[in-house]
């Protein structure tokens, strides 16, 4: 799945850079998502494939807290940026003279820096709140890796504040964007109702399926973590949806990209030609 997600994500970083005709808003925040999901699963997969090779399962104070930012700064920033590219589309499809206008090269760069700025101050924050408290009895974390609800079972001290923090970056970073997201495809949905062309509709349905599966795998295993009610909470349940958005959901998106859309098999043909 690694190296997959590796192979998948640099090889249409590299199309969308090499093909002049991918130079559009679309690919540059595609580009940024795939920059994104091999730093994301990087700091997830490499340590947990290491201990398996190695056969020790430990892991330092420091790259504990590491992987802990490094986790929650991809992941919220996906959260951002799936939210704008929706946005793009909503643009592209529902106002396609204003389009070149409203996005911009200028407009996508500040949009992808807020994405990024987004994820990793509330990161940050999140990390430096978790650290600050006491760990006291086993240091066993009972995960695949250093995630944040996982550490904050060692900790005896209370946790309240730290908990409504984390509440708070969880109702602004995936409930707001999902809504986003609903209303910007529900506009689209509407407009591609409208189009009378049936290759222009068929393209705009095309593109939109393929983003929404992302969002629907990404949002809804990461919903199932962190909003979850507190009564329910099984350790299996929880590393098994830790793998698929740290894991699958990554390795998934440039497949799910590039099979779904025909300019990006174009510029493949292209550059193997």
């Amino acid at each position: 799945m690694y190296l997959i997600t590796l192979l998948g994500n640099i090889i249409l970083m590299s199309i969308t850079i090499l093909d002049s005709h991918l130079h559009k808003p679309m690919y540059f925040f595609l580009s940024n998502l795939s920059f994104l999901d091999i730093w994301y699963t990087s700091s997830a997969l490499t340590p947990m494939l290491t201990n398996f090779v190695s056969g020790k399962n430990t892991i330092s104070f420091s790259g504990c807290a590491t992987q802990m930012y490094f986790s929650l700064a991809m992941g919220s920033t996906e959260c951002v940026l799936l939210s704008t590219m929706a946005y793009d589309r909503y643009v592209a499809i529902c106002n396609p003279l204003r389009y070149p206008i409203i996005m911009n090269k200028r407009a996508c760069v500040q949009i992808a820096a807020g994405s990024w700025m987004t994820g990793c101050l509330t990161a940050l924050v999140e990390t430096v709140s978790v650290l600050q408290l006491s760990v006291c009895g086993s240091s066993i974390i009972n995960r695949f890796t250093c995630e944040i609800l996982a550490v904050l079972k060692l900790v005896c001290v209370d946790t309240s504040r730290v908990q409504l923090i984390m509440l708070v970056i969880s109702v602004l970073l995936l409930p707001m964007p999902m809504l986003l997201i609903c209303v910007s495809y529900a506009f689209i949905l509407s407009s591609i109702l409208r189009i009378s062309s049936v290759d222009g509709g068929s393209k705009a349905f095309s593109t939109c399926a393929a983003h929404l599966t992302v969002v629907v795998l990404f949002y809804g295993t990461a919903l199932s973590m962190y909003l979850k009610p507190s009564a329910v909470d099984s350790q299996e349940i929880d590393k098994f949806m830790a793998l698929v958005y740290a894991g699958l959901t990554p390795m998934l998106n440039p497949i799910i990209y590039s099979l779904r859309n025909k300019e990006v098999k174009v510029a493949v043909k292209k550059i193997a030609d």
